[in-house]
C-alpha cells in the first residue's frame, strides 16, 4: 500500500518593499527525513517558483535545499531570505551571523535587524556574443534597444544569469519573452535565466529596474531574484564603472500582476576589486498550510 505524509509549509514574501510586494517562497522546517522526490512533490503542490527545505547540518548552522517546480537548484536568493527571516522570527538564530550549507558549498548569512543578507562569490564574466542575436530575438528587442557600449554577458556569483542592459523603462516594460528561445539559450549556457535591466528607474529608492525570466526552471517571470541581483550589481560596478558599494535593485513592477520587490546588494571590495558580495532584504510571513504527498511504498 502507499503511505501519505502531511508536511507543513510556511510562505514568506522576500524582498518586500514598504511591507508589501516581494517574491513568495515556500519554507519547510525539519526536512531531514524528506527525499528529493518528496521535496519535488511538495514544491509542485506549493505552486511557487521555489521552496526551501531546512534540515540539520554538520558544517553550517542549517542545511538548505532549494527546489523549483521541476528540479533542484544550488542556490535561491529569495528562498534563502525567506528561510532565514522565518528562522530569525522563531528565535532559532542568534546574533548577526549565521550560515547555510548547500549542494554547492557553504555560504555566510548576515542578519541586520529584520533584514537577512546572503553571501555570494566574486563574479565570473563570460561573453555570449555568438548567441546575442538569439538572445535579442527571445526578448523581442533590437540591438539598438541596448545601452551603448554595455555588453550582454553571462555573470555568475553562485548561479549563472545572462545580464541584458536596455536603454529605458519603456523597452523593459514592453518585453514579450519567447520562453522556448530563452530556455534554449539557458540550456546552452546552463543558466538560471535572463536578467534584463534599465538604468532609468520608476522608484526613487532603487538604482535600476529589472525583469527576470527563467522558463528552463518553470519560472516565466519572477518578482524578486537575489541570486540575479548579485551578478547585476557586480556588472554595474565592473562593466559600467558605477563606483558604489551598495546597490538597490527594483524588480517585479512590470509583471502581469505587479509585485514590486527591493533587493539590497552590498559589494565587498579590496583594492577596488570585488571579492564577494551580500544580497538581501526583508521577509514577511504570509500564511501556513499543510500539503499531503505520497510517501514511500510499503
Amino acid at each position: 500500500m502507499e503511505n501519505t505524509k502531511k508536511v507543513q509549509v510556511q510562505v514568506l514574501n522576500a524582498f518586500v518593499k514598504n511591507g508589501s510586494g516581494g517574491n513568495p517562497a515556500g519554507v519547510v522546517l525539519d526536512a531531514d527525513a524528506l527525499s528529493d522526490s518528496e521535496k519535488l512533490q511538495i514544491t509542485a503542490k506549493v505552486g511557487l517558483s521555489e521552496t526551501a527545505f531546512i534540515s540539520k547540518s554538520e558544517t553550517a548552522d542549517f542545511k538548505l535545499d532549494f527546489f523549483t517546480p521541476n528540479r533542484q537548484i544550488a542556490h535561491c536568493g529569495h528562498a534563502t531570505i525567506a528561510a532565514f527571516s522565518y528562522l530569525n522570527q522563531l528565535g532559532l538564530v542568534s546574533g548577526s551571523a549565521s550560515s547555510k550549507e548547500t549542494i554547492d558549498g557553504n555560504r555566510e548569512i548576515k542578519l541586520v535587524g529584520d533584514l537577512a543578507f546572503m553571501e555570494q562569490q566574486k563574479p565570473i564574466y563570460t561573453g555570449v556574443v555568438d548567441s546575442e542575436v538569439l538572445i535579442l530575438k527571445s526578448l523581442g528587442i533590437q540591438k539598438s534597444d541596448l545601452i551603448p557600449n554595455a555588453p550582454i554577458l553571462m555573470v555568475n556569483t553562485g548561479n549563472s544569469f545572462v545580464i541584458v542592459p536596455v536603454k529605458n523603462l519603456e523597452i523593459l516594460k514592453n518585453i514579450r519573452p519567447n520562453h522556448t528561445l530563452i530556455s534554449e539559450v539557458s540550456e546552452t549556457f546552463d543558466l538560471i535565466g535572463f536578467y534584463v535591466f534599465a538604468m532609468e528607474n520608476p522608484l526613487s529608492d532603487t538604482d535600476v529596474a529589472t525583469r527576470m525570466f527563467a522558463p528552463r526552471y518553470g519560472i516565466e517571470e519572477e518578482s524578486g531574484t537575489g541570486m540575479a541581483a548579485g551578478p547585476l550589481a557586480a556588472y554595474l560596478y565592473d562593466k559600467l564603472k558605477i563606483e558604489k558599494s551598495t546597490f538597490h535593485i527594483g524588480q517585479g513592477t512590470f509583471m502581469q500582476i505587479p509585485s514590486p520587490s527591493l533587493i539590497k546588494v552590498k559589494l565587498m571590495l579590496e583594492n577596488g576589486k570585488i571579492i564577494g558580495l551580500m544580497a538581501g532584504g526583508k521577509g514577511l510571513l504570509q500564511r501556513k498550510f499543510e500539503v499531503e504527498i505520497d510517501g514511500a511504498k510499503s
